[in-house]
């Protein structure tokens, strides 16, 4: 299998991909086979070939029908037929690699480390691994690695690191000692999520660089062969910073995690740690496109070896869709004119405070009460959430808010995790972490949640504060985009216009020079415990004391209002207004049907109609989003036929119940009184739920229920044929007008 396909509503998919035969020899994808029957022309899976080689990163595509063999070399172009024998595994590789490199042949030797087996690398983490240890083995030194967040990209670090240290890959140029490898994050969470997934190395040869194992060591650790520790430690130390302790080549690898985070920039400490260690090849990880806030980064290591988007994730079925539910309300800005109380501060009449000043420069706490009191009365309130806020404060304000507003009566439904929390945050995210536990439900933070949450199951984000940077802006997407079990979708609530975003015109690509930033005023110090710089795109916790207190009153709270609604998505990830996804939807019909007599045909037999629903899914229009076109045209209760049959030839709709009472006629007509009585129900169940309801399958299940079973159905009825052939009749006669 490539990829399982697009997840859909309904716990289904869209389709998958799967190549018939894919040629691996020492570790490397060379070909991929497709192949079709005699009966078929050999050219005929020469399309899925390509993109399947395309996609798999391999040389070469082949397409057969048993018979005959048709080939592709996919960098020169050449193709055409050929002739057999086929090529050997050492051809193929000699055809695949025109220079041979010793590196390469040794990172072939040494297996994936597969705990036996228990899971298989996805086909973007094998074209990463690949891509960066070609990189090594032609001695490149600063490689990059750009895939969305949720992707795995700890674990393309881990098969990396394993093939280097079984391979002895070294400095040296020859496999003569086991290398040296540093892994280096930005926070303790980072750091001991890659520790642990490095569990399959010898224990000998794995040590933390952390301040309980300088004072026990004495010094630091340098009897080892993997190395793990954080920028604060590192760049930290009595007198000295630690890495200086240790020479500058010493390590041979070094992976930096999230590197866009400011690890590459001119000016930073994290920059000089880095050109400290100028000797080491260097391997930055980003989940961050090249844009104008990390350029930095890109000059720094390159362009990417290899880069796995968000939207790809998402199209592969490897990462979780969203939804964005813009929460828009008379609230988003405010005046002051006397009429509310000013609890704290001073204020000019006709003052205007705007989003980037709420919580920040002035609090209004019934404004958040009515934000929190909206997105509370709409989710699913034992679904796992996290609220982004404006400062430490804020945060904590909007749990105390939500546990007021709360139906549940667990004390610690909600909890705040900031910079400010410490080590008592960190045990709240930790349980909010494990699958298994549900409470807490709810996490406020401010900046930290924003990278280095691998929690799986989150349903909801609620945005309470302005994302000015591209970057944290995907980054704090990638907290949902997790897969789980059940979890077709999460949803995006923003109150803070963050929807924008998706405006850019690339904005999970290479998108355009954003925008210069809004100016404000000065950040007062951040109190985090990241004693390092930061950059202006990501702070710990960006604090500034709100010098305005404002009570609104009784009338102005009754007169706040939400309008809610819900951004749409093209198959290539674009948001669209409803009126752009009507018209798109409109293009797609009409090029699966042609007039309304042929909707209606296809639409009156179980068979034709399920084959129609089947193209609309695979066109991206999946259960899920057909009912949110049957509540956009006010079809509620209206057949899905009615809705098609409306946006594409503007026809009267009716509801169910119109049409199932217009089929009773024909159902009366029916001599056999079980049979009549048959039909009435299926009309009723079509009433009540819908067309599903007509599927062909259904019809044992109405025997059964009526009847008991087939046998006894057939005694009261007659043949199955007259049965099935009523079933169908009464579709027909539903949809005849």
């Amino acid at each position: 299998m490539i990829c399982p396909g697009r997840i859909q509503s309904g716990g289904k998919r869209g389709k998958g991909l799967s190549a018939d035969y894919v040629l691996i020899h020492k570790g490397h994808k060379l070909a991929v086979l497709e192949a079709k029957r005699a009966g078929v022309s050999h050219r005929n899976g020469v399309g899925q070939a390509k993109d399947y080689a395309t996609r798999l990163g391999s040389r070469f595509a082949y397409a057969s029908n048993g018979l005959k063999w048709y080939g592709i070399d996919m960098s020169t172009g050449a193709e055409g037929d050929m002739a057999l024998p086929f090529p050997t595994p050492d051809e193929l590789w000699d055809r695949t690699f025109a220079s041979q490199n010793l590196w390469r042949d040794l990172f072939g030797a040494v297996d994936f480390e597969t705990d036996g087996g228990k899971w298989e690398l996805r086909y973007y983490q094998h074209n990463a691994i690949t891509a960066a240890l070609e990189a090594l083995g032609k001695g490149d030194r600063r490689i990059l690695l750009t895939l969305a967040t949720g992707t795995g990209k700890t674990s393309i670090a881990f098969q990396i690191a394993w093939k280097l240290f079984q391979a002895k890959w070294n400095l040296s140029g020859a496999p003569t000692r086991l290398p040296r490898i540093l892994f280096l994050a930005d926070r303790n969470i980072l750091a001991d999520q890659a520790y642990n997934a490095f569990s399959a190395f010898p224990n000998d040869a794995v040590t933390r660089i952390d301040p309980g194992t300088i004072r026990k060591n004495k010094g630091v650790p340098k009897n080892a062969s993997l190395f793990f520790t954080i920028f604060q430690t590192f760049m930290t130390g009595e007198g000295e910073p630690v890495y200086t302790q240790y020479p500058p080549n010493f390590f041979d690898f070094i992976v930096i995690d999230e590197c866009h985070r400011g690890g590459a920039k001119d000016e930073s400490e994290w920059r000089r740690l880095l050109e400290y260690f100028e000797p080491a090849a260097q391997l930055g990880l980003t989940a961050t496109p090249k844009r104008k806030h990390n350029a930095d980064t890109y000059a720094y290591f390159g362009e990417p070896a290899y880069t796995y988007a968000l939207r790809d994730g998402i199209e592969d079925g490897f990462l979780t869709p969203f939804k964005v539910r813009q929460m828009a309300s008379t609230i988003d800005e405010y005046v002051w004119d006397g009429s509310d109380e000013l609890l704290e501060g001073e204020v000019e009449e006709g003052e205007q405070f705007t989003e980037n000043d709420f919580n920040t420069r002035v609090i209004i706490e019934e404004r958040e009460l009515s934000r929190v009191q909206e997105f509370m009365s709409q989710i699913n309130q034992r679904e796992k959430t996290l609220v982004f806020c404006a400062t430490q404060d804020h945060a904590a304000l909007v749990r105390d808010l939500i546990n007021q507003v709360k139906v549940s009566n667990h004390p610690d439904y909600c909890h705040r995790v900031t910079a400010e929390d410490g080590a008592v945050g960190e045990a709240w995210l930790r349980t909010f972490q494990d699958n298994e536990k549900t409470i807490p439900t709810i996490l406020t933070t401010s900046q930290k949640l924003s990278t280095g949450v691998d929690a799986w199951n989150i349903r909801n984000i609620v945005l309470m504060r302005p994302v000015k940077s591209m970057i944290e802006f995907k980054q704090i997407i990638g907290r949902g985009t997790r897969t789980y079990e059940g979890k077709d979708y999460f949803t995006i609530w923003d109150f803070v216009k963050a929807h924008l975003n998706f405006q850019d015109p690339e904005w999970d690509g290479e998108p355009d020079d954003p925008e210069p930033p809004t100016p404000r005023p000065p950040s007062a110090p951040s109190d985090t415990d990241d004693p390092s710089p930061k950059p202006d795109d990501a702070p710990e916790d960006d604090e500034r004391t709100a010098t305005i207190r404002i009570s609104l009153s009784d009338g102005t709270v009754r007169e706040i209002r939400y309008l809610a609604t819900t951004t749409y998505w093209s198959a290539d990830g674009r948001p669209m207004t409803a009126q752009q996804f009507l018209v798109q939807l409109f293009g797609d019909l009409s090029g699966l049907i042609h007039d309304e007599d042929e909707l209606r045909r296809k639409w009156s037999n179980p068979t034709t109609r399920v084959a129609l629903v089947q193209q609309l899914s695979d066109r991206g229009y999946d259960a899920e989003k057909l009912e949110e076109i049957r509540r956009m045209v006010s079809a509620e209760n209206s057949d899905l036929f009615d809705v098609l049959a409306y946006i594409l030839y503007q026809s009267d709709q009716k509801t169910r119940r119109e049409r199932a009472e217009a089929a009773k006629s024909d159902v009366e007509s029916q001599e056999n009184e079980d049979l009549r009585a048959l039909l009435v129900s299926v009309l009723s169940a079509y009433e009540e739920r819908g067309f599903e309801e007509l599927r062909i399958e259904k019809l044992g299940e109405y025997l059964t229920a009526r009847f008991g079973g087939v046998s006894e159905a057939k005694s009261k009825i007659g043949d199955v044929s007259v049965i099935r052939a009523a079933f169908l009749k009464v579709q027909e006669a539903l949809y005849r007008h």
